[in-house]
């Protein structure tokens, strides 16, 4: 039964006093965000589609771009909601273990998998880590006081940006004027991720999460949950493993909160941001995951210092860095200007992936993308806070993950139609005019290495696949 008064006040904790204890939180606040930083610095990930495209792998631009990519958009849904659910039931570390494991595996398959086969598991392990990052972006909550969340979660996202900028940076200075092999930028990338799994062992594992795991007291100062509130109606305990309790109270949880998720549905401002986070998230992410090759087509040369794919991603990590955080200070009345704001975004977005499609310069294919980025990391605070701000903490959850599912639900589709070879089969560029052939001084200058790398999904982080650095395919 749902304890309340005297006997509630004797398990609530006092806030953290100074000295040890809040010592202790601050440190486990410290390594959490430096391991995030860390799991970041992959300096390879902006090269990855020339390194397949590459001499030592020479796959063809067919088989990255309609055989080994896809499998990405399909591994993501089929481990998404089993990752989140284990990131809650497990207690988050031993899924951050998960994530570093799979990582490893990742580079492991890049540096020394030779055929198609082991590159769509290299595309499965990498869509665990993308899917296990809520267990970092949520593992926070579980250190502080609810005072501190938001101070925290700034903390935990710019461990995160900083970590994919210095990494970009990184990588393209080594390439660019370390004249470094992208075989050995995927090397130095194995090396820090290898390091980045060590940390994890060091890592706290929490005593509560927000479903399975309620039986430890809340911080001073929380307000009920939604959970919390419901016991309290219905005289069933809070505590324990959901597991173990009664299968009515589960049902009866299970219920309400189906019920609750289809009243969000009626509401005008829920409804409109979260279609546009379906929808515009996952044409985000599509676009993210086939840039890479589409520069290699713009700009197929074989000169690897001059592919400028890790200073491309860092300017639009940085960009987006800006804009979430200006979007955090901007005043608007948003149930009259929303919709407005979302179109002219929306239309400013089409316009900057016209201009990728049909522009023959490179410069400007950096550009467009970069301001892409920009504003859609300009959005996504805004419909994060609208989203939540009428929500108790687990329907936010919910609602969340539900538009995750969906909008990963249709990137899944359009892939399987327009991408996979079982499909349309479509190459990158498939409507632009043919490109020139490259200038006769880039056909015949020596390569430098010809290594290339992969990218990763950002954030924002995403999977930003490759750089652009292909042998033509012709060559091939």
């Amino acid at each position: 039964m749902a304890l309340s008064g005297p006997e509630v006040e004797k398990q609530v904790p006092a806030e953290p006093r100074p000295g040890r204890k809040l010592q202790s939180w601050w440190s486990l606040v410290f390594c959490l965000c430096f391991y995030g930083f860390m799991a970041q610095m992959r300096p390879g990930e902006s090269f990855i589609t020339p390194y397949l495209l590459g001499p030592d792998k020479n796959f063809t631009q067919k088989q990255v771009t309609n055989e080994i990519t896809p499998v990405l958009s399909y591994s993501y849904l089929a481990v998404l909601v089993p990752i989140f659910l284990l990131t809650d039931y497990l207690r988050y570390k031993p899924v951050l273990l998960l994530q570093g494991l799979s990582y490893v595996s990742v580079w492991l398959l890049l540096l020394f998998g030779s055929s198609v086969l082991h590159m769509q598991f290299m595309e499965f392990f990498f869509s665990i880590t993308m899917a296990a990052r809520i267990a970092y972006s949520s593992y926070i909550f579980s250190l502080v006081p609810s005072a501190c969340y938001q101070r925290m979660a700034g903390y935990s996202r710019a461990s995160v940006l900083l970590g994919v900028f210095t990494s970009s940076v990184l990588g393209q200075l080594l390439v660019t004027m370390g004249r470094v092999p992208f075989s050995t930028l995927n090397y130095i990338s194995l090396a820090f991720l290898t390091f980045s799994l060590v940390l994890t062992l060091f890592l706290k594992r929490p005593e509560r999460s927000l479903f399975f795991n309620r039986g430890a007291p809340v911080s001073a100062g929380a307000s009920p949950s939604e959970l919390d509130r419901m016991n309290l109606g219905q005289g069933q305990p809070t505590g324990g493993k959901l597991g173990r309790l009664p299968a009515s109270w589960r049902d009866s949880v299970l219920a309400y909160m189906l019920r609750e998720l289809g009243r969000t549905t009626r509401l005008p401002q829920l409804r409109l941001w979260s279609l546009w986070w379906v929808f515009n998230s996952a044409g985000y992410y599509l676009i993210v995951y086939y840039v890479h090759i589409l520069w290699n087509v713009v700009n197929p040369t074989t000169d690897t210092t001059r592919v400028y794919n890790g200073g491309a991603d860092a300017a639009s990590t940085l960009l987006g860095a800006i804009t979430s955080f200006a979007a955090g200070f901007v005043k608007i009345r948003w149930a009259l200007w929303a919709e407005l704001i979302i179109a002219v975004v929306t239309v400013l977005q089409a316009g900057l992936v016209f201009l990728m499609y049909r522009t023959s310069s490179i410069w400007l294919c950096y550009l467009a993308f970069v301001l892409f980025r920009g504003s859609y990391q300009f959005l996504v605070p805004i419909a994060t806070f609208q989203i939540a701000s009428s929500l108790s903490q687990e329907l936010r959850a919910l609602v969340f993950g539900v538009n995750t599912f969906l909008a990963t639900v249709l990137k899944t589709i359009i892939t399987l139609v327009v991408s996979d070879k079982r499909g349309l089969g479509l190459p990158v560029r498939s409507q632009g005019r043919r490109q020139p052939p490259p200038p006769a001084r880039e056909l015949t200058s020596p390569m430098q290495e010809p290594d290339a790398q992969d990218g990763l999904a950002p954030e924002d982080g995403v999977r930003a696949m490759g750089e652009q650095r292909q042998q033509p395919e012709a060559k091939a």
